[in-house]
């Protein structure tokens, strides 16, 4: 019988993660092109080798059990390394990146963030461009995890090992309502008590464990979660909700009259924003990460980043 070590291999963690993703032995079977009987007696040799049964097989889905759920989580990242070693070592034949994955908190500007792109891509490189989209901590989690290799848009503070950072610029947040919410004729400043009493909206960290991290929430406060910072703002211009949006997002709505700025008891919030990418020395530094780094000593570049947004 196979050991554990013999029966996870790269291949057979991907085969796990298709018959997970489509559902059934058959689906997967059709696109890996084998035959019902050979996937499934692979997928018996894996379950004898960890003496665990991966797949629910009762029904006429393949529905994950626990261990088979703990399985493809631990496996996507296994993967996501055996991928990040086979860049490392084109890159060292030939300097450039076959890919570079660039984590983009959904306070940046994406129309920047796709003018870089398309800078980038007249220089005819070989590497391909891959963007994730991430809110609060899932940014940075994204690049130490080594699913990234550069992060534009980390607000936490610290240090992390193997990370190197430095600022993107200051953004404001202001406490934001719609004209014709509850809010926006209450007496300023608004205290907690008041604002307690109705719905905030929140933004989703995308941070992959733990609890994440929340921002400018009450406790017992309604909350209405969203994806994206760009959700956050339509969900309050649709008067659905309240809370801190960045300044920067909100002007060109809060000068047309579109949302309402609310004072605060509580100071007004100031986040340092900045971009972060694994600490390589200049050698070891592939050719696309360098020209991402090059545009983003630009001050122009920067202040664009934070201040492009839709409607401003």
């Amino acid at each position: 019988m196979q050991t554990a070590r013999d029966a996870l291999t790269p291949d057979a963690l991907s085969m796990l993660q298709t018959i997970a993703t489509t559902g059934s032995f058959a689906a997967a079977a059709r696109q890996l092109k084998l035959v019902p009987s050979a996937l499934t007696y692979r997928v018996r040799q894996i379950e004898d080798a960890l003496d665990v049964l991966l797949f629910d097989r009762r029904s006429r889905q393949a529905r994950l059990t626990e261990a088979g759920t703990e399985l493809l989580r631990e496996a996507a990242r296994l993967l996501d390394e055996v991928d990040a070693i086979a860049n490392r070592v084109k890159r060292v034949a030939t300097g450039w990146e076959p890919q570079l994955t660039i984590a983009v908190d959904s306070i940046i500007s994406k129309t920047t963030v796709l003018e870089l792109c398309e800078s980038f891509f007249a220089l005819n490189p070989p590497t391909r461009i891959r963007l994730r989209e991430e809110t609060l901590s899932g940014t940075l989690a994204c690049l130490t995890s080594g699913q990234a290799d550069l992060a534009l848009g980390v607000a936490e503070s610290g240090t992390n090992a193997g990370i190197h950072s430095k600022p993107l610029g200051d953004v404001s947040f202001v406490y934001a309502v719609a004209p014709h919410h509850p809010l926006a004729s209450a007496p300023e400043p608004l205290k907690d008590e008041s604002v307690r009493q109705h719905r905030a909206v929140a933004v989703a960290d995308t941070i992959a464990r733990g609890s994440g991290l929340t921002v400018g929430l009450l406790g017992g406060q309604d909350v209405f979660t969203v994806a994206t910072m760009t959700d956050k703002l339509d969900a309050q211009l649709r008067g659905l909700g309240s809370g801190f949006v960045p300044e920067c997002m909100a002007r060109a709505y809060i000068e047309t009259g579109r949302l309402v700025v609310k004072q605060m008891e509580r100071p007004q919030r100031i986040v340092r924003v900045n971009y972060a990418w694994r600490s390589l020395t200049k050698a070891d530094q592939g050719r696309a990460l360098a020209w991402w780094l090059a545009q983003l000593e630009s001050p122009t570049t920067r202040a664009a980043l934070l201040e492009r947004h839709r409607g401003v």
